[in-house]
């Protein structure tokens, strides 16, 4: 791990709605991220039937190992029996952008609206 960098600066708030975990994804997603986050995102898709939506609204920018990430997330989900959705995406985002550029734009589910009810797991502010 490199030192000074923990999953804190990748992840932000990790919210539960039921079954369905709502994880916030932060900063810059290139190989250090990848490098600091996969075994967090690796948990979380290893479980029975996992339903996971990760929110890149405040993903400011994401390269080939971001998107490398996305797609064993969602890889995993499935094989699992579970889903991997993406919401906070924006024609002219990172996550659109990269999604055009490797024809992956089908391959995801995108959720439009945001999960509602969900409970704070980590990292969150009282409003």
């Amino acid at each position: 791990m490199v030192e000074g960098h923990h999953h804190q600066e990748f992840i932000g708030h990790i919210r539960e709605a039921g079954s369905t975990i709502v994880l916030e994804l932060r900063g810059e997603w290139d190989i250090l991220a990848a490098s600091v986050v996969s075994g967090r995102l690796d948990a979380l898709t290893g479980t029975r039937r996992p339903d996971l939506v990760l929110d890149v609204r405040a993903v400011t920018f994401m390269d080939a190992a971001g998107l490398g990430l996305l797609c064993r997330a969602r890889r995993r989900a499935r094989k699992r029996g579970g889903r991997l959705r993406l919401t906070g995406v924006t024609d002219d985002g990172w996550v659109a952008r990269l999604l055009r550029m490797a024809a992956l734009t089908g391959e995801f589910e995108i959720a439009a609206e945001e999960i509602t009810g969900a409970t704070c797991l980590a990292d969150c502010v009282a409003v």
